[in-house]
């Protein structure tokens, strides 16, 4: 099994950033891919950003492409995103992800290890 940690979020002005950190515990030494999803009030849980096990791939929800990045530290098992030109429509809890896979996996179901979850509000 895979332990998840996440930590980061909190409350920002419209167009500042912030950085998110999940850290992975426990069974990572087989091949696990690890995403971020969000869901904000009233609505499902949608995904994010995915990164490969070695962090050489990666991808991204449209809504965030070319203001957020995904970074991995295989050293220390941790993932962070960097979420910069933050808006109002950002604002949910952010939730860490992973699941054993040598690729990247963009569906909430295809998911098996989850973080608690770290809230992310965005004033306008």
């Amino acid at each position: 099994q895979v332990q998840l940690v996440e930590s980061g979020g909190g409350l920002v002005q419209a167009g500042g950033s912030l950085r998110l950190s999940c850290a992975a515990s426990g069974r990572t030494g087989s091949s696990y891919a690890m995403a971020w999803f969000r869901q904000a009030p009233g609505k499902e849980r949608e995904f994010v950003a995915v990164i490969s096990y070695t962090g050489s791939t990666r991808n991204y929800a449209d809504p965030v492409k070319g203001r957020f990045t995904l970074s991995k530290d295989n050293a220390k098992n941790t993932v962070y995103l960097q979420m910069n030109s933050l808006k109002p429509e950002d604002t949910a809890v952010y939730y860490c992800a992973a699941t054993y896979s040598s690729g990247l996996r963009y569906k909430r179901n295809e998911y098996y290890y989850w973080g608690q979850g770290t809230q992310v509000t965005v004033s306008s």
